[in-house]
C-alpha cells in the first residue's frame, strides 16, 4: 500500500513537469505574447526574487491568515448551525426556511452589506470569507447530523443519554466524514474569497499584489502569485488528508 501510494505521488508529480515542459514550448514557440503569458524561468526568477527581495512573505502571510481565520469561523458557526439543524425537527422548523434562503446567494452579493457594515478594512474581507466558506461546512454537517443510523437513538435511549452527550459521542463521529469532506470545499471557498476581497478592497495581500501586477502587465508577477495561491491549496488539503486519516482511523480499525 506504501509503495503504491508513493507511485500516485510519482505520477502526480511528472505530470505537474509535464504541464511546465508543455507551458515553456508555447512560450518558446511565441504561440502566445510573453506579455500574457511569461516562461517558467521568469515566473520563478519573480518568485524568488519577491520572496528574497520584496514584501512577498508578509503578503503571504496576510492571504493565509485571512483565509484561516474566515474558514475557523465558517466552521464553528457551519458545524454549530448543522448540528443544530441536522438534529432537531424544531430547529429545522424555525431555521430552515432562512437558511435555504440566503444558500443560494453568491458570496460576492454580500460584499455591498459587509462594506456598509465594516468599510474596506480587513473586518469586512473576514466577514466575506466567512460567509463563502459558510456553506460547504453547514450542508455536510447537517447531511452527516441526518444520517446517523435510527438504531443509534434506541441505543442512546437505553443508556440514557442526554441529547448533547448523543450529538457529542455518537452524532459528530457518524458526521465526521462529511464534515472533513465540506471543510475541503469550504477551504478552496475561503481561499478564493481572500483573494477576490483583497483585490476589491485594496488591503495588503497576495490578490491585491496580483491586481497592481496586472495593470502594469507584470505577467511574470501575475503567474509568481498564481503558484503561491496554488502552495496554500496543495498545503492545506495535505493537512486535511493527515486530519481526516487520524480522525477517521476508527473507521479503519473496524474493516
Amino acid at each position: 500500500m506504501k509503495w503504491e501510494r508513493l507511485g500516485w505521488y510519482l505520477a502526480s508529480f511528472l505530470v505537474g513537469v509535464a504541464l511546465i515542459v508543455v507551458w515553456k514550448a508555447i512560450v518558446d514557440a511565441q504561440l502566445i505574447s510573453p506579455v500574457f503569458v511569461p516562461s517558467p524561468v521568469a515566473t520563478f526568477r519573480s518568485l524568488v526574487d519577491g520572496l528574497l527581495h520584496g514584501d512577498l512573505v508578509e503578503l503571504f502571510m496576510a492571504t493565509l491568515m485571512r483565509m484561516v481565520y474566515g474558514w475557523f469561523l465558517a466552521s464553528i458557526v457551519g458545524i454549530g448551525l448543522g448540528a443544530l439543524v441536522g438534529s432537531s425537527r424544531t430547529a429545522q422548523a424555525y431555521l430552515e426556511p432562512t437558511l435555504e434562503a440566503l444558500r443560494p446567494l453568491p458570496a460576492s452579493a454580500v460584499i455591498p452589506i459587509a462594506i456598509a457594515f465594516f468599510g474596506l478594512s480587513d473586518r469586512m474581507v473576514l466577514a466575506v470569507v466567512a460567509f463563502g466558506a459558510l456553506w460547504p461546512m453547514l450542508l455536510s454537517t447537517t447531511h452527516g447530523f441526518r444520517q446517523v443510523e435510527p438504531r443509534l437513538f434506541e441505543v442512546a435511549r437505553i443508556f440514557r443519554m442526554s441529547r448533547l452527550e448523543f450529538a457529542w459521542k455518537i452524532a459528530l463521529p457518524n458526521a465526521m466524514p462529511d464534515i472533513l469532506a465540506g471543510a475541503r470545499l469550504s477551504l478552496t471557498a475561503s481561499l478564493a474569497m481572500a483573494v477576490a476581497g483583497e483585490m476589491l478592497v485594496g488591503v495588503d495581500g497576495v490578490g491585491q499584489w496580483m491586481l497592481a501586477a496586472g495593470r502594469s502587465y507584470r505577467s511574470a508577477d501575475i503567474f509568481a502569485g498564481l503558484m503561491l495561491l496554488a502552495v496554500i491549496g496543495v498545503a492545506t488539503s495535505a493537512l486535511l488528508s493527515v486530519a481526516d486519516r487520524q480522525l477517521l482511523r476508527w473507521r479503519q480499525l473496524q474493516r
